[in-house]
Protein backbone atom coordinates (compact mmCIF):
# COMPACT_ATOMS: atom_id res chain seq x y z
CA UNK A 1 0.00 0.00 0.00
CA UNK A 2 1.40 3.44 -0.88
CA UNK A 3 2.71 5.61 1.93
CA UNK A 4 2.00 9.35 1.53
CA UNK A 5 4.69 11.78 2.65
CA UNK A 6 2.83 15.10 2.64
CA UNK A 7 1.24 17.44 5.16
CA UNK A 8 -1.28 15.35 7.08
CA UNK A 9 0.69 12.09 6.95
CA UNK A 10 2.68 10.41 9.70
CA UNK A 11 5.93 11.53 8.12
CA UNK A 12 4.95 15.22 8.33
CA UNK A 13 3.31 15.19 11.78
CA UNK A 14 5.06 17.18 14.54
CA UNK A 15 6.08 16.02 18.00
CA UNK A 16 4.96 12.42 17.76
CA UNK A 17 5.62 10.15 20.75
CA UNK A 18 9.02 8.38 20.71
CA UNK A 19 9.08 5.41 18.32
CA UNK A 20 5.77 6.34 16.72
CA UNK A 21 7.03 6.16 13.14
CA UNK A 22 8.53 2.72 13.78
CA UNK A 23 5.06 1.38 14.58
CA UNK A 24 2.68 3.44 12.46
CA UNK A 25 2.53 4.26 8.77
CA UNK A 26 0.20 6.32 6.61
CA UNK A 27 -1.71 4.46 3.91
CA UNK A 28 -4.24 5.27 1.23
CA UNK A 29 -7.16 2.86 0.88
CA UNK A 30 -9.78 2.99 -1.85
CA UNK A 31 -13.09 2.21 -0.13
CA UNK A 32 -16.74 3.19 -0.65
CA UNK A 33 -15.80 5.02 -3.82
CA UNK A 34 -13.30 7.43 -2.25
CA UNK A 35 -9.63 7.45 -1.30
CA UNK A 36 -9.31 7.27 2.47
CA UNK A 37 -6.23 8.02 4.53
CA UNK A 38 -5.47 5.82 7.53
CA UNK A 39 -2.62 5.50 9.99
CA UNK A 40 -2.10 1.84 10.86
CA UNK A 41 0.13 0.00 13.31
CA UNK A 42 0.29 -2.56 16.09
CA UNK A 43 -0.71 -6.18 16.43
CA UNK A 44 -3.84 -7.86 17.68
CA UNK A 45 -7.60 -7.49 17.12
CA UNK A 46 -8.55 -4.44 15.05
CA UNK A 47 -9.45 -1.16 16.72
CA UNK A 48 -10.85 1.72 14.64
CA UNK A 49 -10.34 5.28 15.92
CA UNK A 50 -12.59 8.02 14.47
CA UNK A 51 -11.56 11.60 15.24
CA UNK A 52 -13.75 14.67 15.62
CA UNK A 53 -13.96 18.21 14.23
CA UNK A 54 -11.73 20.05 13.40
CA UNK A 55 -9.07 17.40 13.97
CA UNK A 56 -7.56 14.49 12.02
CA UNK A 57 -6.14 11.07 12.93
CA UNK A 58 -3.47 13.07 14.80
CA UNK A 59 -5.91 13.60 17.69
CA UNK A 60 -5.23 10.00 18.80
CA UNK A 61 -1.41 10.14 18.62
CA UNK A 62 -0.86 10.14 22.39
CA UNK A 63 -2.89 6.96 23.02
CA UNK A 64 -1.99 5.05 19.86
CA UNK A 65 1.41 3.61 20.88
CA UNK A 66 0.08 1.98 24.06
CA UNK A 67 -3.03 0.68 22.27
CA UNK A 68 -0.83 -0.80 19.54
CA UNK A 69 0.74 -3.19 22.08
CA UNK A 70 -2.56 -5.08 22.17
CA UNK A 71 -4.48 -4.04 19.05
CA UNK A 72 -4.03 -3.34 15.38
CA UNK A 73 -4.85 0.35 15.52
CA UNK A 74 -6.48 2.04 12.51
CA UNK A 75 -6.82 5.82 12.90
CA UNK A 76 -8.77 7.22 9.96
CA UNK A 77 -9.23 10.68 8.47
CA UNK A 78 -12.98 11.18 7.99
CA UNK A 79 -14.40 11.91 4.54
CA UNK A 80 -13.65 15.57 3.85
CA UNK A 81 -10.87 15.79 6.42
CA UNK A 82 -7.07 15.60 6.26
CA UNK A 83 -5.79 13.46 3.41
CA UNK A 84 -9.07 11.64 2.79
CA UNK A 85 -10.99 12.67 -0.33
CA UNK A 86 -13.39 15.61 -0.12
CA UNK A 87 -16.36 14.88 -2.39
CA UNK A 88 -19.28 17.28 -2.41
CA UNK A 89 -21.72 14.77 -0.91
CA UNK A 90 -21.88 11.83 1.46
CA UNK A 91 -21.53 13.51 4.87
CA UNK A 92 -24.60 12.00 6.53
CA UNK A 93 -23.68 9.41 9.14
CA UNK A 94 -25.10 6.49 7.16
CA UNK A 95 -22.65 7.17 4.35
CA UNK A 96 -19.83 7.94 6.77
CA UNK A 97 -20.50 4.65 8.58
CA UNK A 98 -20.39 2.88 5.22
CA UNK A 99 -17.01 4.55 4.65
CA UNK A 100 -15.77 2.90 7.83
CA UNK A 101 -17.22 -0.54 7.08
CA UNK A 102 -15.78 -0.69 3.57
CA UNK A 103 -12.45 0.67 4.81
CA UNK A 104 -12.13 -2.07 7.41
CA UNK A 105 -13.18 -4.71 4.88
CA UNK A 106 -10.51 -3.43 2.49
CA UNK A 107 -7.98 -3.87 5.28
CA UNK A 108 -9.25 -7.41 5.81
CA UNK A 109 -11.36 -6.96 8.94
CA UNK A 110 -14.99 -8.04 9.14
CA UNK A 111 -15.44 -7.41 12.88
CA UNK A 112 -13.75 -4.79 15.02
CA UNK A 113 -14.07 -2.40 17.97
CA UNK A 114 -14.62 1.30 17.34
CA UNK A 115 -13.93 4.53 19.22
CA UNK A 116 -15.40 7.89 18.17
CA UNK A 117 -14.85 11.39 19.54
CA UNK A 118 -16.86 14.54 18.80
CA UNK A 119 -18.28 14.15 15.24
CA UNK A 120 -16.72 10.69 15.35
CA UNK A 121 -19.23 9.74 18.07
CA UNK A 122 -22.34 10.01 15.84
CA UNK A 123 -20.42 8.24 13.07
CA UNK A 124 -19.42 5.43 15.44
CA UNK A 125 -23.00 5.18 16.72
CA UNK A 126 -24.30 4.91 13.16
CA UNK A 127 -21.66 2.30 12.44
CA UNK A 128 -22.83 0.13 15.35
CA UNK A 129 -26.53 0.73 14.64
CA UNK A 130 -26.41 0.17 10.88
CA UNK A 131 -23.88 -2.67 10.94
CA UNK A 132 -24.34 -4.43 14.30
CA UNK A 133 -22.68 -7.61 13.04
CA UNK A 134 -19.45 -5.69 12.39
CA UNK A 135 -18.85 -3.86 15.68
CA UNK A 136 -17.86 -5.83 18.78
CA UNK A 137 -17.53 -2.93 21.25
CA UNK A 138 -18.17 0.79 21.01
CA UNK A 139 -16.54 3.66 22.90
CA UNK A 140 -17.66 7.25 22.35
CA UNK A 141 -16.65 10.62 23.74
CA UNK A 142 -17.75 14.23 23.99
CA UNK A 143 -20.61 14.69 21.54
CA UNK A 144 -24.36 14.65 21.03
CA UNK A 145 -26.51 12.51 18.75
CA UNK A 146 -28.78 14.37 16.31
CA UNK A 147 -32.49 13.74 17.02
CA UNK A 148 -31.52 11.90 20.22
CA UNK A 149 -29.87 14.41 22.55
CA UNK A 150 -32.31 17.13 23.71
CA UNK A 151 -31.45 20.43 22.01
CA UNK A 152 -30.89 23.61 24.05
CA UNK A 153 -33.16 26.61 23.44
CA UNK A 154 -32.29 29.04 20.67
CA UNK A 155 -31.60 31.71 23.28
CA UNK A 156 -29.88 29.88 26.10
CA UNK A 157 -27.23 30.83 28.61
CA UNK A 158 -24.09 32.60 27.47
CA UNK A 159 -22.06 29.55 28.52
CA UNK A 160 -24.10 27.19 26.34
CA UNK A 161 -23.99 29.62 23.42
CA UNK A 162 -20.22 29.90 23.71
CA UNK A 163 -19.90 26.11 23.59
CA UNK A 164 -22.36 25.40 20.78
CA UNK A 165 -22.65 28.43 18.45
CA UNK A 166 -20.26 26.82 15.95
CA UNK A 167 -22.84 24.13 15.15
CA UNK A 168 -25.41 26.40 13.42
CA UNK A 169 -22.57 28.46 11.96
CA UNK A 170 -20.93 25.37 10.42
CA UNK A 171 -24.26 24.33 8.88
CA UNK A 172 -24.44 27.40 6.64
CA UNK A 173 -24.03 26.66 2.96
CA UNK A 174 -21.34 29.12 1.90
CA UNK A 175 -20.88 32.30 3.92
CA UNK A 176 -19.07 30.43 6.69
CA UNK A 177 -16.34 29.43 4.26
CA UNK A 178 -16.05 33.03 3.06
CA UNK A 179 -15.75 34.31 6.61
CA UNK A 180 -13.22 31.70 7.78
CA UNK A 181 -10.97 31.40 4.71
CA UNK A 182 -7.78 33.31 5.40
CA UNK A 183 -8.72 33.50 9.09
CA UNK A 184 -8.44 29.79 9.90
CA UNK A 185 -6.09 30.51 12.80
CA UNK A 186 -8.63 32.81 14.44
CA UNK A 187 -11.66 30.57 14.03
CA UNK A 188 -10.18 27.16 14.73
CA UNK A 189 -7.70 28.48 17.28
CA UNK A 190 -10.64 29.90 19.23
CA UNK A 191 -12.42 26.56 19.11
CA UNK A 192 -9.44 24.70 20.53
CA UNK A 193 -8.74 27.31 23.20
CA UNK A 194 -12.26 27.75 24.55
CA UNK A 195 -13.19 24.08 24.69
CA UNK A 196 -10.11 22.94 26.59
CA UNK A 197 -9.42 22.82 30.30
CA UNK A 198 -5.84 21.65 29.79
CA UNK A 199 -4.59 23.83 26.94
CA UNK A 200 -3.46 21.96 23.82
CA UNK A 201 0.13 22.67 22.76
CA UNK A 202 0.56 25.40 20.18
CA UNK A 203 2.26 23.03 17.74
CA UNK A 204 -0.83 20.77 17.67
CA UNK A 205 -3.27 23.63 17.07
CA UNK A 206 -0.97 25.11 14.41
CA UNK A 207 -0.78 21.71 12.72
CA UNK A 208 -4.57 21.36 12.52
CA UNK A 209 -4.90 24.92 11.22
CA UNK A 210 -2.24 24.39 8.54
CA UNK A 211 -4.11 21.32 7.27
CA UNK A 212 -7.41 23.21 7.18
CA UNK A 213 -5.79 26.10 5.30
CA UNK A 214 -3.78 23.94 2.91
CA UNK A 215 -6.48 23.12 0.33
CA UNK A 216 -9.35 25.13 -1.09
CA UNK A 217 -11.78 22.26 -0.40
CA UNK A 218 -10.61 21.71 3.17
CA UNK A 219 -13.11 24.10 4.74
CA UNK A 220 -15.98 22.69 2.69
CA UNK A 221 -14.98 19.19 3.73
CA UNK A 222 -14.73 20.16 7.40
CA UNK A 223 -18.24 21.65 7.36
CA UNK A 224 -19.74 18.71 5.47
CA UNK A 225 -20.76 16.76 8.58
CA UNK A 226 -22.69 19.75 9.92
CA UNK A 227 -24.37 20.56 6.62
CA UNK A 228 -25.76 17.01 6.50
CA UNK A 229 -27.37 17.21 9.95
CA UNK A 230 -30.95 17.22 8.63
CA UNK A 231 -30.32 13.91 6.86
CA UNK A 232 -28.43 12.47 9.82
CA UNK A 233 -31.24 13.50 12.20
CA UNK A 234 -33.79 11.61 10.12
CA UNK A 235 -31.53 8.58 10.14
CA UNK A 236 -31.06 8.74 13.91
CA UNK A 237 -34.81 8.81 14.46
CA UNK A 238 -34.98 5.49 12.63
CA UNK A 239 -32.00 4.08 14.55
CA UNK A 240 -33.59 4.82 17.93
CA UNK A 241 -36.17 2.12 17.23
CA UNK A 242 -33.38 -0.50 17.44
CA UNK A 243 -31.38 0.10 20.63
CA UNK A 244 -27.78 -1.09 20.62
CA UNK A 245 -27.13 -4.29 22.51
CA UNK A 246 -23.32 -4.31 22.41
CA UNK A 247 -21.25 -2.91 25.31
CA UNK A 248 -20.82 0.88 25.11
CA UNK A 249 -18.34 3.12 26.95
CA UNK A 250 -19.23 6.82 27.19
CA UNK A 251 -16.39 9.21 28.03
CA UNK A 252 -16.93 12.83 29.06
CA UNK A 253 -14.66 15.61 30.22
CA UNK A 254 -15.72 17.02 33.59
CA UNK A 255 -15.11 20.52 32.22
CA UNK A 256 -17.25 19.84 29.16
CA UNK A 257 -20.10 17.37 28.61
CA UNK A 258 -19.40 15.12 31.59
CA UNK A 259 -22.22 12.63 32.26
CA UNK A 260 -24.23 14.01 29.34
CA UNK A 261 -22.37 11.65 27.01
CA UNK A 262 -23.59 8.60 28.92
CA UNK A 263 -27.07 10.10 29.28
CA UNK A 264 -27.27 10.40 25.50
CA UNK A 265 -26.06 6.87 24.88
CA UNK A 266 -28.50 5.42 27.40
CA UNK A 267 -31.28 6.66 25.13
CA UNK A 268 -30.06 4.39 22.32
CA UNK A 269 -28.21 1.51 24.02
CA UNK A 270 -28.91 -1.04 26.76
CA UNK A 271 -25.38 -1.61 28.12
CA UNK A 272 -23.69 1.73 28.81
CA UNK A 273 -20.90 2.46 31.25
CA UNK A 274 -19.69 5.98 31.96
CA UNK A 275 -16.30 7.54 32.65
CA UNK A 276 -15.99 11.24 33.45
CA UNK A 277 -12.42 12.54 33.48
CA UNK A 278 -11.75 15.26 36.08
CA UNK A 279 -10.03 18.48 35.12
CA UNK A 280 -10.51 17.87 31.40
CA UNK A 281 -12.36 19.67 28.65
CA UNK A 282 -13.60 18.57 25.26
CA UNK A 283 -10.34 17.26 23.73
CA UNK A 284 -10.10 14.26 26.04
CA UNK A 285 -7.56 12.15 24.11
CA UNK A 286 -5.15 15.09 23.96
CA UNK A 287 -5.86 16.70 27.33
CA UNK A 288 -5.91 13.46 29.33
CA UNK A 289 -4.36 10.65 27.27
CA UNK A 290 -3.44 8.47 30.24
CA UNK A 291 -6.95 8.61 31.67
CA UNK A 292 -8.50 7.87 28.28
CA UNK A 293 -6.06 5.04 27.75
CA UNK A 294 -6.90 3.53 31.15
CA UNK A 295 -10.64 3.69 30.41
CA UNK A 296 -10.25 2.14 26.96
CA UNK A 297 -7.88 -0.58 28.20
CA UNK A 298 -10.33 -1.74 30.86
CA UNK A 299 -13.33 -1.57 28.54
CA UNK A 300 -11.62 -3.34 25.62
CA UNK A 301 -9.97 -6.10 27.66
CA UNK A 302 -12.66 -8.75 26.97
CA UNK A 303 -12.55 -7.93 23.26
CA UNK A 304 -8.75 -8.08 23.26
CA UNK A 305 -8.72 -11.48 24.93
CA UNK A 306 -11.38 -12.90 22.60
CA UNK A 307 -9.96 -11.48 19.41
CA UNK A 308 -6.24 -12.13 19.57
CA UNK A 309 -6.50 -14.56 16.68
CA UNK A 310 -7.95 -11.94 14.30
CA UNK A 311 -5.67 -11.42 11.28
CA UNK A 312 -6.28 -9.37 8.13
CA UNK A 313 -6.86 -11.11 4.82
CA UNK A 314 -5.42 -9.82 1.52
CA UNK A 315 -7.64 -7.25 -0.14
CA UNK A 316 -7.39 -6.35 -3.80
CA UNK A 317 -9.03 -2.95 -3.25
CA UNK A 318 -6.01 -1.38 -1.61
CA UNK A 319 -4.20 1.23 -3.63
CA UNK A 320 -3.94 4.82 -4.65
Amino acid sequence: MPTPEVLGSVGQAPHLPPGFTKTFTSRFVQANGIRQHVVVGGEGPPLLLIHGWPETWYAWRLVMPALARHFTVIAVDQRGIGLTAKPKSGYDTRTLADDMVTLMAALGYQRFAAVGHDTGMPIAYALAADHPERVARLAVAEAFLPAVTPSPPLVGTAQVNKRLWHIPFNRLTDVNEQLVRGREGIYFGWQFATKAVRKLPDYAVDYYVRILASQHDALRGSFGWYRALDTTSAQDRQRRARPLTLPVLAIGGAGSLGENVADTMKRVAHDVRSVVIPGTGHWVAEEAPQEVLAALTTFLEPYRDQGRSARPQPAATLGK
